[in-house]
């Protein structure tokens, strides 16, 4: 009994005393199967709006890994030329030498052996890694290939 009114059947009591063990009485009940279906269609529709766009975000931060990343062994590279007045014979030298603390990443690919390795001109001086390009197969967002950046 709530104050001066009594429980009837088909009338729930209040929320906090359905919920306090008697929610097996008739009249308290949890949610109906509508109201779940109309919850659970308004989460499809969220669902439907982000997860596109969080899979072009990952695609796009694949593509800046990828960039920095080959930015970042061409210029060791250019340092290791200037050091060792040659270019290195292998990525894994520049890790052996510590240039690099590990062999890079192609996030495309998601592989440290997919590099395409351009070696230096037959007149220049020695060395086999003269650049590296993507083993990637397909194209970045502005439409240039990734064996092309």
């Amino acid at each position: 009994m709530i104050g001066d009114q009594r429980w009837r059947p088909g009338k729930c009591r209040q929320a906090a005393e359905c919920h306090g063990g008697e929610a097996g009485r008739p009249g308290c009940r949890g949610f109906t199967l509508i109201e779940l279906l109309v919850v659970l269609s308004i989460l499809a529709l969220l669902l439907t709006l982000a997860v596109p766009r969080y899979l072009h975000s990952i695609e796009v931060s694949k593509e800046a890994v990828l960039r920095e990343n080959l930015h970042l062994v061409r210029e060791t590279i250019d340092k290791f030329y200037g050091d060792k007045g040659r270019y290195p014979d292998s990525l894994e030298e520049l890790v052996s030498e510590k240039y690099l603390r590990s062999l890079p990443y192609d996030p495309i690919t998601e592989s440290t052996s997919t590099w395409t390795l351009i070696a230096p001109d037959a007149g220049d001086v020695g060395g086999g890694v003269y650049d590296l390009k993507s083993g990637a197969i397909g194209a970045a967002r502005d439409g240039k290939p990734f064996a092309d950046l």
